[in-house]
């Protein structure tokens, strides 16, 4: 795949330090970003949720200490407005499921090698 990808991360994270590794065994070329010094925008976000087909739960680090600290399960099982969500995710990064990859045609979140392999190879 010769086209490039943005690939929003947080390095302490070992869950991304395997993706980047995998990135990097299979050559494909990126732009990394650090997704808390640099924390997607409520406008990124609304147009990669609208690119990605998933639902707008599968955006969130449903695993943070600050997605349980704020109950935000609580406000997506109430039905939270797509615009809300959005807003809510560009607070801070740390809400983001990571590691996120973008492209022009397509939005992964997490890693699962299994569909990374087939969007990126």
């Amino acid at each position: 795949m010769a086209e490039k990808v943005l690939f929003l991360w947080y390095p302490k994270c070992s869950t991304c330090k395997r993706a980047k590794a995998w990135l990097d065994e299979h050559g494909v070329t990126y732009n990394a970003r650090h997704i808390v010094e640099e924390n997607p925008t409520a406008e990124e976000l609304a147009e990669w949720h609208k690119r990605s087909g998933l639902p707008i739960r599968r955006f969130f680090n449903t695993s943070g200490m600050l997605y349980r600290e704020r109950n935000i399960k609580a406000q997506l099982d109430a039905g939270i407005a797509d615009e809300a969500a959005y807003a809510l995710l560009a607070e801070n990064g740390m809400l983001v499921k990571r590691p996120v990859v973008v492209s022009d045609t397509f939005v992964l979140t997490g890693f699962k090698p299994d569909e990374w392999e087939k969007a990126l190879l």
